[in-house]
């Protein structure tokens, strides 16, 4: 998928993967012209809905945008409630729920598969005023007063493929059903990777918002929850750790901070750590150099709730979402869905 396997046979797997693109595109054109032209229902809640999500598959860094925009709304004073399917955990509470409850304790965070009764449920029992609805843009059975879609720069779109042969999950024409696009992780791409993308938006959706946004660390959480500087890893061996959709870019931020990557595991997206793993990452801990720091992300750590390992602090990298350029503009239209007629 990712086009980095050379020779014959990886080429004959792609052309097959491509192929079966075809009838995937079709039936994703087919379901969305199907809820365009109101042949599927769509609910409509009886407040505003705001929906954060993206086109492809894996990691875009939505946890941090949906922490910011619910940020956004409870400083206005507005009563928020969190929906998401709650990928990634057959209990119904996946990491990002438990990061987004540490990091926004007064707001509620509804998860399971039927999002337009969790709706009813957030407005009838908890009082909710807005609902944010977490990986949301392909979820077409509630309506939304604003989609905002993430795009990964270091996953560009106008290169990628719809699944099985890439990573999108629907033709990048499904752009136009945006109110904004939030470009992420804008500080690992050169300037002119970043302006062609600018530019391949500009002639896709020419109306819509584009703001440029980096994921931006900002504090040490260790297994007691107390927190500590970043400057800590600065000069510093790492040995680290993280079941994400987008490892790299963890081990990047990482090395931003000035710390030395001496080891690095990785883990399937959304990992539920068991007792086994934690007994293996325990062994790992001891065989590590003198003075290393364990580190990991705070998906990971919210499931993990483990001081130590192997007799070595674990430490986790809180993450949050800056603005770039282009705050204002969506701002904007975020504050327009306060005085739409929903609200």
């Amino acid at each position: 998928m990712s086009g980095e396997r050379r020779g014959p046979l990886a080429a004959a797997l792609r052309l097959g993967l491509r192929l079966a693109s075809g009838p995937y595109a079709l039936g994703v054109r087919t379901r969305n012209a199907l809820f365009a032209r109101g042949w599927k229902t769509v609910h409509r809640a009886t407040v505003p809905v705001v929906s954060v999500g993206n086109l492809t598959l894996g990691g875009t860094g939505k946890t941090p945008c949906v922490e910011w925009v619910a940020r956004f709304f409870r400083e206005r004073g507005v009563q928020v409630t969190i929906l998401s399917r709650g990928y990634g955990s057959s209990t119904g509470r996946n990491d990002e729920a438990l990061v987004l409850e540490e990091n926004l304790p007064d707001v509620p965070h509804l998860q399971g598969a039927d999002r337009v009764a969790l709706a009813a449920t957030a407005v009838e029992e908890l009082e909710a005023e807005l609902l944010v609805l977490d990986d949301g843009f392909q979820h077409r059975r509630l309506h939304r007063d604003l989609d905002l879609v993430l795009i990964d720069a270091t996953r560009p779109p106008e290169r990628d493929f719809v699944f099985p042969r890439g990573t999108l999950r629907e033709p990048a024409g499904g752009l136009r059903r945006a109110g904004a696009v939030l470009l992420t992780r804008c500080d690992q791409v050169p300037a002119a990777e970043l302006d062609r993308l600018r530019d391949w938006l500009g002639r896709r959706v020419p109306n819509v918002p584009v703001a440029s946004t980096e994921h931006r660390p900002i504090d040490l959480v260790g297994g007691d929850g107390d927190t500590e500087p970043l400057e800590l890893l600065r000069g510093q061996t790492v040995a680290a750790f993280c079941g994400i959709g987008n490892p790299g870019a963890f081990r990047h931020t990482l090395e931003s901070l000035g710390a030395t990557v001496a080891e690095f595991r990785t883990f399937p997206d959304h990992h539920a750590y068991t007792a086994e793993d934690v007994r293996a990452l325990t062994h790992w801990a001891t065989t590590l150099p003198d003075g290393a720091i364990i580190a990991t992300t705070q998906k990971d750590w919210v499931k993990l709730r483990v001081p130590e390992l192997g007799g070595r602090r674990l430490r986790a990298v809180r993450i949050g979402l800056h603005f770039r350029d282009g705050e204002d503009a969506v701002s904007e239209v975020l504050e327009r869905v306060l005085t739409s007629d929903t609200a």
